[in-house]
């Protein structure tokens, strides 16, 4: 792809949610599948702006792809990287009135906070937060199934959000427990002899 065709299939989200993260270590989907970084990007419905923004990027990877992947024909049933979440995830409720994107790469993506500092502990970026994400869209045609891709370049996150996947903070988890000082008083010297 040409350095123009790159521009016009990269876009910065405005604010989405991230989901199924896999940024500090590769991890295959199936058993025997290449290992990469990964995330689901949930994006609400109403920011159109975005969408727009996805599609046009999407539909140039598409039109590079159709003489450098696809023999110069768009294959009738492309995989497009762009999902509805009402439809392929309907008992997810993360994804309700959203779209969604699998987006992925080889190469560890960068994961900076809203000030651009490198964020190294990992228990701050968790499925659940919210963020920007850099990526690129592009051709592939393997063994036979044809489309656009997402790649993941890199993730800014901004704030927190609910974590998913079923998982709860040790706050939540321990929150009705009540410890008194006196619990760890030390014991008599008869009760520990006796």
């Amino acid at each position: 792809m040409s350095a123009e065709a790159n521009v016009a299939t990269k876009v910065v989200t405005s604010l989405v949610r991230l989901s199924y993260l896999h940024i500090w270590e590769p991890a295959a989907v199936e058993e025997g599948q290449e290992k990469k970084y990964s995330a689901s990007l949930i994006i609400p419905k109403s920011d159109k702006a975005l969408i727009k923004k996805i599609k046009a990027a999407i539909e140039a990877a598409k039109e590079a792809g159709k003489t450098s992947k696809f023999g110069g024909k768009i294959p009738a049933n492309w995989k497009n990287p762009l999902r509805d979440g009402d439809a392929d995830r309907p008992d997810d409720e993360a994804y309700a009135d959203s779209f969604f994107i699998n987006a992925n790469c080889k190469t560890q993506p960068g994961v900076v906070d809203k000030k651009l500092n490198k964020i190294m502990d990992q228990d701050e970026v968790y499925s659940g937060c919210y963020g920007y994400a850099s990526v690129t869209f592009y051709p592939f045609n393997t063994n036979g199934s044809k489309g656009v891709a997402c790649g993941l370049n890199h993730i800014m996150k901004v704030k927190d959000g609910e974590p998913l996947g079923g998982r709860a903070t040790a706050e939540s988890d321990f929150a009705e427990i009540v410890v008194e000082d006196e619990d760890f008083a030390s014991p008599d010297e008869d009760d520990l002899l006796g």
